[in-house]
């Protein structure tokens, strides 16, 4: 047996535990816990590539968004096969058309793959030609065919334009909107929170009365009133600039109150007071003691106000308040589904409906996994 001399020169070995070291900073700690989300990893995924596409949205659409080719035609086939049915690595796409045979109960023409002439297709292939980064003249595109053809993966809507292709393009105008309107809100909820739940009395009450009164107001008719005051001659940036400014003088208001409710806790924290008793000024305790604390539920709360705003604009957009012509959005393009004949004859018009779900379901996701990786921080 060692003795107690031998036993106190023994260095303590450390010890190693699943937390890690002790001085790991709080983002650390934050993204080791939000590792452990599936849901949260995938809609960080999913946003990250999303904002890649709506950056790069021209180098991603494989047609021209204006380009018109048939009407309401159906969406193509991409098959691993050549035309005598072989197997290729180079996928080829077949388009949905008239097979030349009816139903023998309602007499119907039958449509089916068209096998006779596919287009091939391929990676970084020459097409159309536009502007990289809205300065950079080039014609090379991620997917596309390679002798020039269109393809239509999710068909065409009435004017033969490709939808796919305008629904890569429309999320730029789609997300500029909701990470516009977000970030308004965000910055003037937060300013007007802190300092209503900081400094109190009197001034809390007046600026409570306000934020009361905004949030008495019914958001949809007042959207659909604001908005009617442009006149439809209007440029679509002043539009568009006059959509962003209602939906963030509406917005604001909810995040004012949660940020303000949590100043008021803060504010009685004995650092904060310890700050007070040693002559700090109150710029300096708002933002190095109380914003901090508060930062946590902002970034959760920017991450959950994002798809509401783009499922707003969509709205919006299907009643046609929201985004003009030429521009490009979401909702612009499910104003083609306003008839329930269309929609039976034409299904795939509602494709766009696709964008939103994958976006909303990326940033709720991204949301919550935020929501429970800061918790315990």
């Amino acid at each position: 047996m060692p003795t107690p001399a031998q036993e106190a020169d023994v260095a303590p070995s450390p010890v190693l535990t699943r937390f890690g070291s002790g001085n790991e900073g709080y983002a650390t700690l934050v993204w080791r816990r939000f590792k452990r989300s599936p849901m949260g990893m995938i809609g960080l995924i999913l946003v990250a590539m999303m904002l890649v596409i709506s950056v790069f949205a021209d180098f991603f659409a494989p047609m021209d968004p204006k380009q018109a080719n048939l009407p309401f035609a159906p969406p193509d086939v991409i098959a691993f096969e050549d035309p005598d049915g072989n197997f290729s690595l180079i996928p080829y796409v077949y388009p949905v058309g008239d097979t030349g045979e009816f139903d023998l109960v309602t007499f119907q023409p039958l449509t089916g793959l068209i096998k006779d002439n596919p287009t091939p297709t391929g990676f970084f292939v020459t097409g159309h030609s536009y502007q990289l980064l809205w300065f950079i003249p080039t014609n090379i595109h991620f997917f596309g065919s390679t002798d020039g053809r269109p393809i239509q993966l999710l068909g065409t809507d009435k004017f033969g334009r490709d939808i796919l292709s305008r629904g890569i393009i429309g999320s730029r105008i789609s997300l500029m909107i909701a990470l516009a309107v977000v970030t308004i809100t965000t910055i003037v909820g937060t300013l007007v929170g802190i300092t209503s739940g900081y400094i109190g009395g009197r001034l809390d009450s007046w600026v409570q009365r306000f934020v009361d009164f905004v949030l008495a107001f019914p958001q949809l008719p007042l959207y659909l009133a604001l908005t009617s005051l442009i006149p439809v001659t209007a440029p679509s940036n002043v539009f568009l600039t006059f959509v962003i400014v209602v939906m963030a003088v509406l917005g604001w208001a909810q995040l004012s109150r949660e940020v303000r409710s949590k100043t008021l806790s803060l504010a009685r924290i004995e650092y904060v007071r310890a700050a007070i008793a040693v002559g700090a000024t109150d710029s300096r305790i708002i933002t190095r003691h109380i914003l901090p604390n508060v930062l946590s539920h902002i970034i959760v709360a920017i991450t959950l106000a994002i798809p509401s705003v783009v499922l707003l604009e969509s709205f919006l957009g299907f009643l046609g308040f929201a985004v003009k012509p030429p521009l490009i959005s979401w909702g612009l393009m499910l104003q083609d589904t306003g008839t329930f004949s269309v929609i039976g004859s034409y299904p795939w018009i509602l494709s766009p409906v696709i964008f939103v779900l994958i976006t909303v379901f990326a940033f709720n996701a991204l949301g919550d996994g935020l929501r429970d990786a800061i918790d315990p921080y």
